[in-house]
């Protein structure tokens, strides 16, 4: 099993990204397949817990009716440059309210997880070559925001006008 990052904590992944098509889920397991095959194959594979992964290009308003009972949405970053999953990950949690688990995955470093916390992540998957204690860190890189996000912080401006003092850190969900 591999490590990543869930509620802040470094845990054991408890699930297995199929992205061979000949890998056939069993009913014990939890699996995260990607959007074609979950379209495809849907109905014979609800054998177990079954996740989505959803490229970057998806509308994911449009998708949401289809896949709002997953209990976990994959966002795959194709490169850390390209920052179009933030976008699904903040219309998933704050306009279409999903309250499975969102996880990060793909070309996914350090320099993105503050930026992957604010969203509403709440599973990053860092690239191998990743420290996952450096990746941790950077969740509480910034401790003030100017608007308010996903992930709990309250806003500066917020925060002024009830006199209320910065968190040492943000515990999110």
């Amino acid at each position: 099993m591999s490590r990543i990052l869930r509620h802040r904590a470094i845990v054991e992944d408890d699930w297995t990204l199929a992205v061979d098509t000949a890998a056939a889920p069993s009913a014990c397991d939890r699996w995260i397949v990607p959007l074609a095959r979950w379209r495809a194959e849907r109905d014979t594979l609800r054998a177990g817990a079954l996740g989505v992964l959803l490229p970057n290009t998806e509308d994911v308003e449009a998708l949401y009716p289809q896949i709002a009972a997953s209990p976990l949405i994959a966002l795959h970053f194709p490169t850390f440059a390209d920052g179009r999953a933030l976008t699904q990950a903040v219309l998933l949690r704050n306009r279409l309210g999903y309250r499975g688990e969102l996880r990060a995955v793909g070309d996914v470093v350090r320099d993105l997880v503050f930026w992957l916390g604010r969203c509403g992540f709440d599973a990053i998957v860092p690239r191998p070559d990743q420290d996952l204690a450096a990746c941790r860190e950077a969740l509480d890189e910034i401790r003030l925001a100017y608007q308010p996000a996903a992930d709990g912080h309250t806003a500066v401006w917020a925060r002024r006008r009830t006199g209320a003092a910065a968190p040492p850190h943000s515990d999110a969900r």
